[in-house]
């Protein structure tokens, strides 16, 4: 039986529209989830433009409404956040623990390949199957998705922080806690206080680093950031491609070498490798905003010894770390209710979408109305 919602369908051109979908009932290994909330980013608006149509989204939190007979660690009824990297268990990364990594991640009711591409016939749009971003598709009043996709939460962390927590919230703090591992007084340096770059200031806050020194171009952004816990912020010129000024205080703030860590969290293209600038020799620098475009940097900013990694997801594993991150929430050293800055309707989208180009929120949240899906 098919049920009927609404929800974002990204055009493949730049383009979306709010349109009627049609959502099976789970088999097997699934679940069917109604989305109570869903976060924001900036890949949702890359999204647009990935040469097909899809369901748009990829952070959500949600009750579960049915599920397949294979399922058993969550039952309809549960309150369940979504993870948008979903592993299969048993390929070469799963067995070797680098489960973010999985060669064979599928969706939902998928058919045989055909030509060489798997398709999922579970979700159907103008009469058509349609592809879910990610795999889960959390624009939508009902995301089917397979069973790895969804993790317990408690019921007193709200649906709005639930899901941003699934893509924004982790990827900075796993790139801190999990990656980069930051102990006590080591010194950080965060450039980008968008939603990924303020949970990396807060990580580091959480690891015990000093000093925490935030840097972007935008005043409010610095403010957010200072208050999460950045112990010094840069506001950093637009004319200066290569940030010099901003790498000399940071260096000024951390002794003269350079911080022991430093994030890229801007989506910036050419701003892609300056965290090789910010940190001192032999320190680490991190590009996590997930940049895809091509880039060149001068050879002599590795120099000495530096390493640059590009973490996927924060390594996230789905059952130690939404774990980890609820805890700190609800003990009050992760704070997430001051991330969103603002909840929109899905017939909002364009304006949530808006705000986040220009950077006026945070992060932007799409809340539903269960009284639509029929």
């Amino acid at each position: 039986m098919m049920t009927t919602t609404r929800a974002a369908i990204a055009d493949g051109a730049g383009g979306f529209s709010i349109e009627d979908i049609e959502v099976a009932a789970p088999i097997a290994d699934e679940v069917l989830v109604e989305i109570r909330a869903a976060g924001i980013c900036h890949t949702d608006h890359a999204s647009l433009s990935w040469k097909r149509p899809l369901v748009m989204g990829h952070e959500g939190a949600g009750v579960v409404r049915q599920v397949g007979p294979g399922v058993t660690h969550v039952a309809p009824g549960d309150r369940v956040v979504l993870n948008w990297c979903i592993p299969c268990g048993t390929c070469f990364q799963c067995q070797r623990g680098d489960t973010v990594l999985c060669e064979t991640s599928r969706p939902a009711h998928v058919m045989e390949p055909s030509r060489g591409h798997a398709h999922a016939d579970g979700t159907t749009w103008r009469g058509r199957p349609v592809d879910r971003s990610f795999n889960i598709g959390t624009l939508s009043g009902l995301a089917l998705v397979r069973k790895e996709a969804v993790t317990p939460m408690p019921d007193a962390v709200p649906f709005p922080v639930a899901a941003i927590s699934g893509c924004g919230v982790m990827t900075g703090v796993g790139s801190v806690i999990n990656v980069a591992q930051v102990r006590t007084g080591e010194s950080v340096a965060v450039l980008g206080c968008g939603g990924v770059g303020l949970n990396i200031v807060q990580a580091a806050r959480i690891a015990g680093a000093t000093p925490i020194v935030a840097i972007d171009t935008n005043p409010a952004a610095l403010a957010r950031a200072r208050a999460l816990g950045a112990t010094d912020i840069i506001e950093a010129r637009r004319d200066d491609p290569e940030l010099r000024d901003a790498v000399e205080s940071v260096r000024v703030r951390t002794g003269g070498r350079g911080a022991d860590y430093a994030f890229e969290a801007t989506s910036v293209p050419a701003l892609a490798f300056v965290p090789l600038l910010l940190v001192r020799d032999g320190g680490l620098a991190l590009q996590v905003s997930g940049i895809n475009d091509p880039v060149t940097v001068p050879m002599p900013w590795f120099m000495w010894n530096k390493r640059y990694v590009t973490p996927l997801y924060g390594s996230c594993q789905p059952a130690r770390d939404f774990p980890w991150i609820f805890r700190h929430y609800l003990e009050g050293d992760l704070h997430l209710d001051a991330l969103v800055t603002r909840t929109y309707h899905l017939d909002q989208l364009g304006a949530a979408l808006e705000d986040m180009l220009t950077g006026a929120n945070a992060k932007g949240v799409i809340v539903f109305d269960h009284e639509r899906i029929r």
